[in-house]
């Protein structure tokens, strides 16, 4: 019997994803891409569907990040063993990249959930002694390099990817793409149909294209031009030699650059944003496809805190596995919520404490924003008038927690994160702000459960979804947030949180840091000092009314009946 055994026979599904964030201790993930496909993973094991993930194994992670004294982010690798995790299996296969065989060797990974149900996480790991030194390290660091080294993790993805389930004996009818990363699986699929079809690799493309595209699931993330990799096609030449012609390609691709998402779009029957506002963005972006909307959720006891998990089980046992079943939150004592809040609060101010230092007060509103340290999520909004700051803290006293990592190469996310330390030092006595460093899931759980108030920011139409204030709901925190992604649909005005804006349009975004001053001064913070018993039923109504809808489950449920099971 061999490791696979289990899950050969039943699994039809394969879902690729350039990160998967599996658990705290293994960093193959940069952020909200790879912790939606780890809660897609978990809610798959939940409700036992028939689906094996692929991924680069990552062994260096995506970052570890440590703060200098004058503000600034320092990257270092983030390495774990995946022999303390994972299983070798012993297939391997071989991708030809710059002329040379790399092979490709893979881990198992697996995620049981407590209901008994289980699924497979193959890691693709190129470390073996049989590949060249160069190539050694394709799938060492997470987005690590430069475009060519890019463009060789995207191959081991997708083209290595489709090998090695072949390989292990999974019989595959439908390809989930998590984002553009592995469109270049399409083209395997592709060039197997053709030659399984007694076609040259060669040739017009007019009878192939279908069969293809009938198995592709196509999930789209990002409204950001920028986040859509290209490719020169002479460094597709280079890399991936004749795999496939460039000629045939650019009908497919674009006719300047291999553009993953536009290949992606072309050979994929099902295509979907993930939320209603990302969808009109995307369709707008990309017209003349069919792109659908199925709004992201999170794993619902994967984000509970302990104290808050102990109040659901009293009035729904099932929650965890049917967290539609949270709509009942409404009914909790006012005082357990409370109770249960602040022990998640203690959590965050000992946290805080351990990380940076700062010693916050349990006994005011912590307003909390934690997101990618990038422009468009303006994580310096709330400092843009430091001078309001002050006169709101000195009518309602507050203090901000900030977390989030700079990709290594954003030089501007960079400049944010010294830009927030160096407002921290100038509101010193005024208001703490306090940044927390090394942002991954493991301080999430404690920055959504342990906030009074989840702060977002973007700018919008650029919020794909987000997920994080959906984390901060279950936990009874409501939001403050641009109508842009997610929000869009769950925000409902001083019941849920509230809305920074008007409608969500970039037009107004000129005005987002007054709307955002004016909601913090003259309704949130005054309630949360002063009603005490509203502020506790808008912490109930956030999970009844999110929890019980934006969660993982009914996402892959949506997912099972209308992509997969067309």
């Amino acid at each position: 019997m061999t490791p696979l055994d289990p899950y050969l026979a039943r699994t039809r599904i394969a879902y690729l994803s350039m990160e998967v964030a599996l658990d705290p201790a293994i960093p193959t993930y940069a952020g909200g891409l790879g912790v939606l496909a780890g809660d897609t993973a978990r809610s798959c094991a939940d409700l036992e569907l028939p689906v094996v993930f692929v991924t680069p194994v990552s062994r260096d992670g995506y970052l570890r990040q440590e703060i200098g004294s004058g503000g600034e982010q320092i990257d270092h690798p983030d390495p774990w063993d995946p022999a303390a995790h994972a299983t070798p299996l012993d297939a391997m296969v071989a991708i030809r990249i710059e002329g040379r065989p790399v092979w490709i060797q893979s881990w198992l990974y697996r995620h049981a959930c407590p209901h008994g149900g289980c699924v497979p996480v193959i890691l693709l790991d190129t470390r073996l002694e049989q590949n060249d030194p160069a190539d050694r390290g394709i799938t060492d660091r997470l987005y690590g390099g430069d475009e060519a080294l890019r463009l060789k993790q995207e191959a081991v993805l997708g083209i290595g990817g489709e090998r090695m389930l072949r390989a292990l004996g999974f019989e595959i009818q439908t390809w989930h793409l998590n984002e553009g990363h592995a469109a270049l699986l399409t083209l395997a699929l592709l060039r197997r149909h053709r030659l399984s079809a007694g076609r040259p690799a060669e040739g017009p493309l007019l009878y192939d294209l279908d069969p293809v595209r009938e198995r592709c699931v196509f999930t789209t993330h990002t409204p950001v031009e920028a986040g859509h990799d290209r490719f020169p096609y002479d460094l597709v030449s280079h890399v991936l030699g004749d795999f496939f012609e460039i000629d045939q390609l650019r009908p497919l691709a674009g006719e300047d650059a291999l553009n993953m998402t536009r290949l992606a779009l072309n050979l994929s029957a099902w295509v979907n944003g993930v939320a209603s506002r990302h969808a009109e963005t995307a369709r707008r972006m990309f017209p003349g496809y069919r792109i659908r909307a199925i709004t992201n959720g999170v794993h619902v006891p994967t984000w509970t805190h302990p104290a808050f998990a102990r109040l659901f089980q009293r009035i729904a046992p099932d929650w965890a596995h049917d967290p539609d079943t949270l709509v009942r939150a409404d009914r909790l004592e006012d005082a357990a919520v409370r109770a249960a809040h602040a022990e998640a609060k203690a959590a965050l101010v000992e946290e805080t404490k351990a990380r940076c230092g700062a010693a916050l007060d349990p006994a005011l509103p912590v307003v909390a924003f934690a997101r990618r340290m990038t422009g468009y999520k303006r994580p310096d909004l709330l400092f843009s008038d430091p001078g309001r700051l002050r006169a709101i803290a000195a009518r309602w006293p507050f203090q901000v927690v900030v977390a989030g990592k700079a990709h290594p190469r954003d030089g501007g996310g960079k400049a944010l994160i010294r830009a927030v330390h160096e407002q921290a030092r100038a509101l010193e006595g005024a208001v703490p702000v306090a940044f927390l460093p090394g942002y991954d899931m493991a301080l999430a759980k404690v920055l959504v459960a342990g906030a009074d108030l989840w702060l977002n920011t973007p700018l919008p139409p650029m919020e794909a979804s987000g997920t994080s204030g959906m984390k901060a709901a279950l936990n009874g925190v409501p939001s403050l947030s641009v109508l842009d992604g997610w929000w869009a649909e769950a925000c409902e005005e001083g019941v849920t949180g509230w809305a920074i804006g008007r409608d969500g349009d970039a037009a107004e975004a000129a005005g987002h840091a007054r709307d955002l001053y004016a909601k913090l001064e003259g309704t949130a913070l005054p309630l949360w000092h002063g009603d005490k018993d509203r502020w506790t039923w808008m912490m109930k109504q956030a999970i009844a009314r999110i929890g019980s809808r934006f969660h993982s489950q009914r996402m892959m449920r949506r997912y099972a009946a209308e992509a997969y099971l067309r």
